[in-house]
């Protein structure tokens, strides 16, 4: 997803929206505080400034900003074309991995409508908060899954098992290209039908956006941000044994993402 503010670009996606100003500064301090590791500085990030940035944004809270509530309207806007796609779907025992799951806003909605649910993301604090919301709204009165979703700390190249249903939505933006492939083939190993991801698309308004910010030095620490080519993200999924079957735009003033339903061969 990207948007410009006052000469900065933000990409947001859920449980990911990334400050793009200031990049090669911004990248070495953050990689630095890891050793190189890209990874471990996105872990770093979501579990201390980025969470409280986030959490914010896609809460209830009151205390935002225009921006910030663009974005989770817009993201809100993308798990709601999630769950309207399954609408049909009777979830009820479905097995479910939610990678990149950032404070619960699709995994929790699954597991009330019946699936089996096993969330992930590399941020410890992003699925404790999930977590706790899920306590929350069953708390005030919502019907308990006869299986409780699963919430679990770790990255995505982490995850294994089966499932009937993979998603990971806008988790793409923090690999870049030469990465995009394992990750795409990963998270279909895991899948025995279904894949629904999301991703902030490379077009070239969104690349001029996403120049524009990086000329301009901001205040902000966030982690790098990567858009990818639609057409190389479905060269991947037919690699790994899937076809897209739907898709769908997100787009706000301030929020822009790609939503692909795919299915196994």
């Amino acid at each position: 997803a990207g948007f410009a503010i006052g000469g900065a670009v933000v990409l947001a996606g859920a449980g990911a929206a990334l400050v793009l100003t200031d990049p090669s500064k911004r990248r070495e301090t953050m990689m630095s505080e890891t050793g190189g590791d890209e990874a471990a500085s996105v872990r770093n990030y979501f579990d201390t400034t980025g969470f409280e940035r986030w959490n914010k944004i896609y809460g209830e809270t009151e205390d935002v900003n225009k921006v910030q509530l663009d974005i989770r309207n817009g993201h809100q806007q993308t798990v709601d074309k999630v769950l309207n796609w399954l609408k049909n779907d009777d979830l009820n025992g479905v097995t479910v991995c939610d990678a990149g799951c950032g404070t619960g806003s699709l995994a929790i909605p699954l597991a009330l409508k019946g699936a089996s649910v096993s969330a992930s993301d590399i941020s410890s604090a992003m699925v404790g908060e999930a977590e706790r919301r899920f306590n929350d709204q069953v708390a005030a009165g919502a019907k308990a899954p006869a299986q409780a979703p699963k919430f679990d700390a770790m990255g995505l190249e982490e995850c294994t098992g089966q499932y009937d249903m993979v998603t990971c939505i806008d988790v793409m933006i923090h690999y870049p290209k030469d990465r995009v492939d394992g990750m795409i083939s990963h998270l279909a190993s895991l899948s025995s039908k279904k894949l629904i991801i999301s991703f902030a698309p490379k077009t070239v308004s969104y690349l001029i956006l996403k120049r524009i910010g990086e000329l301009f030095p901001g205040p902000s620490k966030a982690t790098r941000a990567y858009l990818h080519d639609e057409g190389d993200v479905e060269a991947a999924l037919a690699a790994a044994g899937f076809r897209v079957k739907r898709r769908q735009m997100t787009a706000t003033s301030f929020y822009f993402s790609r939503l692909l339903e795919c299915e196994r061969v």
